[in-house]
């Protein structure tokens, strides 16, 4: 698995996506090499029903089931970032310590496998209900539950280097059951791919996801990124650091015979290899569905 970069075809048609695959085969010998799928299903917090307990703000939490794993964005309105925390930090004086929060307002998730959420909230009586009435979910084996928001599409492969994933979204159901069109082309030679625009968009990637679409008129493409700071929060680990922080402190060695990158990772948590591919992808197609509204 290689990098990767997501757009949204806004106003695609019902007949997006067979547009997009004689696009891609007659134009670019692109193979079907297999089915899109995902689901989400969104949630909201019912804190506020607790007698005696008052909250200014309910949680939200979206699941997506990607295969045989659920990546889950926890967002609590009420805490700070992590970023304006630190900033916040900053301005106090140095020799007063301050207290790290409990928790930030994003929290990322894995688990696996599908349905395992679902239960961990019944087990729980956790005071967790869903955000909207959905439909039954017949695209994600395992799973108990109906989806809000399904992702229905084909995989292609062209040539050895590119990987193209395209899919329709869709609600629960009903006349205007179809919101547009999610693109996602992953470069398989690079696991990662620092860009020098502030969003992190990849001219690379942007020229084939745009190639890839059919010349539709008045065609909305719009690109799906977070810059690498914004990542590098989600992906921030409190037990990680700790150990960073202890391994600094441990005695260096003198020694001239010593490269002093011996303890370099092979691979860098953040590369898009494997479950991170994933996961950065369903981080990005859950915060862009969401600020759509679309659960």
């Amino acid at each position: 698995m290689g990098f990767s970069g997501l757009a949204r075809w806004t106003n695609a048609p019902s007949t997006g996506l067979d547009l997009v695959t004689e696009n891609i085969q007659h134009n670019y010998a692109g193979v079907v090499i297999g089915k899109w799928q995902l689901s989400i299903r969104s949630y909201r917090s019912t804190l506020g029903t607790i007698p005696g307990f008052q909250i200014p703000a309910e949680r939200s939490m979206a699941a997506l089931t990607m295969d045989n794993n659920v990546f889950v964005v926890l967002e609590d309105p009420m805490a700070p970032t992590r970023a304006d925390f630190l900033q916040h930090v900053a301005t106090l004086d140095p020799s007063q310590p301050v207290p790290d929060p409990s928790h930030y307002r994003s929290t990322f998730l894995t688990l696996r496998p599908p349905g395992a959420l679902e239960q961990l909230l019944a087990q729980l009586k956790a005071k967790w209900v869903s955000s909207r009435q959905s439909a039954p979910d017949t695209s994600q084996r395992g799973s108990s539950s109906g989806s809000q928001v399904r992702i229905e599409g084909r995989i292609f492969s062209i040539g050895s280097d590119w990987i193209v994933r395209a899919g329709t979204v869709l609600l629960g159901g009903g006349t205007n059951s179809t919101k547009g069109m999610l693109l996602e082309a992953e470069y398989r030679p690079l696991p990662v791919l620092h860009s020098q625009t502030a969003d992190s968009a990849s001219e690379l990637l942007s020229n084939l996801l745009t190639a890839i679409l059919p010349n539709v008129r008045d065609a909305k493409i719009v690109a799906v990124t977070i810059s690498d700071s914004q990542w590098e929060e989600v992906l921030w680990d409190r037990e990680q650091e700790e150990d960073n922080i202890e391994d600094k402190q441990e005695e260096i060695v003198d020694d001239i015979f010593v490269s002093g990158d011996q303890d370099l990772p092979v691979q860098r948590k953040g590369d898009w290899i494997g479950l991170e591919r994933d996961r950065r992808s369903a981080f990005l197609i859950i915060g862009a569905l969401r600020s759509e509204g679309i659960f």
